[in-house]
């Protein structure tokens, strides 16, 4: 049953009512505009609209590899997967050519080195085996250093042109590796000195140690073995930690010298401002990166090494390890070797990626990149001639780092 008195607001006439005394519902006045500034309450006129003179938000420009906007985790793992397949030629492909080949070359100098060692200690008396067996081990250590020392020029090389990669892929341009290595050109040095700079340090800091737990063992009797084996453990562990927080304090030291072209000393006085209030989330990114690809590399080799001795073993039931067995054994070798080259590549392109996001991300958070990146890009759309690199110290034309990012 319905109510057939009609509601009547307070003062008014009766709703059933219009103006000419005909029954009606009377009009809703129309809602007057919003004062400038202001947005229309919701549930009013035509719902929340921006008010004059304030556009609605839009997200971030995002020209290439990432949104120019401060990075989080996922944005960052998945850009440094993402420039595996972005640029593959100067990123994948020349880390897998010149990492493959210094590689191999260090392969084929100790492998060769070790069989002419052993040859002449199978052929010498036994008066002479301990003489010739300490003069072999030293010429494949010698032997080895100039393979070293090559695959750490290369490594610097392919580091520098991923850093680049990323610096220019986040601007939204793909390079050849031709114009990469003629950004890279003249900086090159500098990164192959750090590099080995870094490497010498740490070998003597580790010769050192090694050094002082000899002198306790060799000098204390009984007890100097305790004493050597609680030094070797506990220096072990602090020289692991005091190693992990400088390399991570100086680990954006390589995008400093490639993108801002600073010298060694200033990069590194960069990158330890940069990292600072920031070590645990640089530190724990770079070592899930380091995880990721050590797990997945443990993924694909390890079913070889339950292949091997089951196609050995299937081959050569008696062991008598013929022909067959020979060629089987090169083969998962060789391939071992390939699989192993391959996952180098790949390491040193991610986690050199991860590395330089992470100092682009930095740099976004402290001093506002993100916006200079973003008017970089929109005077190059326009045409404009003659824009100043984005990436470059304020005295060249850009940036000054600062502490007042709202990021920060």
């Amino acid at each position: 049953m319905t109510d057939d008195t009609q509601w009547q607001s307070p003062g008014g006439r009766p709703s059933g009512a219009s103006g000419a005394g005909t029954p009606g519902i009377p009009p809703i006045p129309p809602v007057p505009a919003p004062a400038s500034g202001y947005y229309t309450p919701p549930g009013q006129g035509s719902g929340p609209q921006p008010a004059q003179g304030q556009p609605g938000w839009t997200p971030p420009p995002k020209p290439g590899l990432i949104p120019l906007r401060p990075l989080d985790l996922g944005t960052i793992l998945g850009a440094s997967f993402r420039v595996l397949r972005r640029n593959p030629r100067p990123t994948f492909g020349a880390a897998l050519l010149l990492q493959g080949s210094a590689y191999l070359l260090l392969y084929a100098v100790i492998g060769l080195v070790t069989f002419l060692s052993f040859s002449r200690i199978n052929s010498s008396t036994s008066a002479d085996n301990a003489t010739i067996a300490a003069g072999s081990v030293a010429t494949i250590v010698l032997a080895s250093l100039v393979p070293v020392l090559l695959s750490a020029i290369v490594g610097a090389l392919v580091q520098g042109i991923i850093v680049l990669e990323i610096s220019r892929a986040t601007l939204g341009e793909k390079q050849t590796f031709r114009e990469l290595y003629r950004r890279a050109r003249g900086r090159i040095g500098a990164l192959v000195g750090w590099t080995l700079m870094v490497g010498a340090v740490l070998l003597i800091a580790f010769g050192v140690l090694a050094g002082l737990v000899a002198l306790v063992v060799t000098t204390l009797g009984i007890a100097g073995i305790v004493i050597g084996v609680l030094l070797g453990v506990f220096g072990g562990l602090g020289f692991m930690v005091v190693a992990a927080w400088i390399t991570t304090k100086l680990s954006l030291v390589p995008s400093v010298l490639m993108i801002e072209r600073l010298s060694i000393r200033q990069a590194v006085a960069r990158s330890w401002n940069l990292t600072r209030g920031s070590f645990w989330r640089v530190f724990g990114i770079q070592l899930l990166v380091s995880v990721i690809i050590s797990v997945i590399s443990q993924v694909v080799s390890a079913p070889l090494s339950f292949i091997a001795p089951i196609v050995i073993g299937l081959l050569d039931p008696n062991g008598q390890q013929g022909a067959v067995t020979t060629v089987v054994t090169v083969g998962l070798l060789v391939v071992t070797v390939i699989v192993t080259v391959v996952f180098l590549a790949i390491s040193t392109v991610v986690q050199t990626a991860t590395t330089a996001l992470l100092y682009v991300d930095l740099r976004m958070r402290r001093e506002g990149l993100d916006l200079e990146l973003a008017r970089f890009v929109e005077a190059r759309q326009s045409g404009a001639a003659g824009v100043a690199d984005p990436y470059l110290p304020r005295e060249a034309g850009v940036l000054v780092p600062t502490d007042d990012s709202p990021w920060a």
